[in-house]
């Protein structure tokens, strides 16, 4: 699974895709890419399945009838059927299951994390792309701050709380 619940460098298993996408598909007709997207959206960037893992899986799906495939705008979308909409409906648990295993419980302070961390990468995008040189350098020295405070929290006993919370001032300046 990963350091702390980091699911992205974890591989998801055939039938938990296979469970996901039937999911998202029994919710509205999407796309690949789309469903990919969502996929890593509800992950809150913490797992995103390649294409060649998503895209060999619904034309098994088709294959089996569960789904059907439309042009609409120059792009395919993808519909359950009535028989891909019972099998969703008697195979509730196990699609639910697959969710657990992607986004976890989201109340674990891992998931939180995760979720936090997903939004901070989302805003230094933005920076990225629509910020002055004055504001993408301000951004790199919060990151930077950032960066060796999360180190710092590592370093101390696990339940102690963010460094120099205690006020003591003891820890000196911090550079050797």
């Amino acid at each position: 699974m990963g350091p702390r619940g980091w699911r992205h460098h974890r591989r998801m298993g055939r039938g938990d895709v296979r469970a996901l996408l039937l999911s998202l598909l029994a919710e509205q007709p999407r796309h690949g890419y789309d469903l990919i997207q969502e996929l890593e959206s509800r992950s809150a960037g913490g797992w995103r399945p390649s294409p060649g893992s998503v895209y060999p899986i619904l034309s098994q799906l088709q294959d089996e009838g569960l789904v059907r495939v439309e042009e609409a705008e120059g792009r395919r979308v993808v519909h359950l059927t009535a028989t891909g909409q019972a099998y969703v409906a008697e195979h509730a648990d196990e699609l639910a299951a697959a969710w657990e295993q992607v986004i976890g419980t989201g109340d674990e302070p891992a998931a939180q994390l995760r979720h936090v961390g997903a939004s901070l990468a989302a805003a230094v995008v933005q920076v990225v792309r629509a910020g002055a040189d004055a504001q993408v350098r301000a951004a790199s020295e919060v990151l930077v701050e950032a960066r060796k405070s999360i180190y710092r929290i590592l370093a101390q006993d696990g339940d102690e709380g963010p460094a120099g919370s205690s006020g003591s001032g003891s820890s000196g300046s911090g550079r050797s």
